[in-house]
């Protein structure tokens, strides 16, 4: 099996460029970048990289379908702008899924870019929210069997959690790995907010959702407050 990792983008131009970087090390078949419109440069300087760059209508759930079109792999890995793989993260999902034949796809143990207790705590935390809860997050490098993501019909059309509403669809299908990666991600949501503010608010967005609050009115408080 061979791996795609899909990035989407929105106005990343200060840290594409190692994302890009730390998939290639990582031992991908391709990058694709899909870029939602950004208008900081960063589509331009996708030129200059070494991946695939497609653009396409603003939303995360719309940007890595329209890459998951162009990708040729049979896993395919979405990783944020934000977020870098270690090396070894593309051949432990590999293995983990050659040898669990019964797994979907899997995520990666964090690393939060930052020091203190309370990131260590939200490491664990998210940790065992995708093992135990089997509910990954986009921000933890969700890989997934390309045929179960095209039988789901890839991300659903939604502004906002639509790798939350994968990640529960294909959990129907079969098990969530979490491999120990880790998947370096930026500390810059919980730097600007405050460790507990975003995770309440992370919280309250979850809460909606289960409860059946519109997506629409969901995702105007994330954007409020980005």
């Amino acid at each position: 099996m061979k791996v795609s990792v899909i990035i989407p983008c929105l106005n990343e131009r200060a840290v594409i460029s190692r994302a890009v970087a730390s998939a290639w090390q990582s031992g991908t078949l391709e990058v694709i970048v899909a870029d939602g419109g950004s208008d900081d440069g960063t589509w331009e300087h996708l030129r200059h990289l070494n991946c695939q760059a497609v653009r396409c209508s603003r939303g995360r759930a719309v940007q890595q379908n329209r890459a998951a079109q162009l990708a040729r792999g049979e896993v395919l890995l979405f990783l944020h702008a934000d977020c870098r793989l270690a090396p070894g993260c593309v051949a432990q999902a590999l293995q983990a899924l050659a040898r669990f034949g019964h797994a979907v796809g899997g995520a990666f143990r964090q690393r939060i870019e930052a020091r203190g207790l309370a990131f260590r705590l939200l490491e664990l935390g998210n940790g065992m929210r995708a093992l135990w809860g089997q509910c990954p997050f986009g921000d933890q490098a969700l890989f997934i069997r390309r045929r179960v993501f095209q039988q789901l019909g890839g991300f659903p059309p939604v502004p906002l959690m639509e790798d939350v509403l994968l990640a529960r669809a294909a959990a129907a299908r079969g098990q969530w790995l979490l491999l120990s990666g880790p998947v370096q991600v930026s500390p810059r949501r919980w730097l600007r907010r405050g460790v507990l503010r975003q995770t309440l608010h992370n919280w309250r967005l979850l809460w909606g959702l289960r409860r059946g609050e519109p997506l629409e009115q969901l995702a105007a408080t994330y954007e409020a407050i980005r």
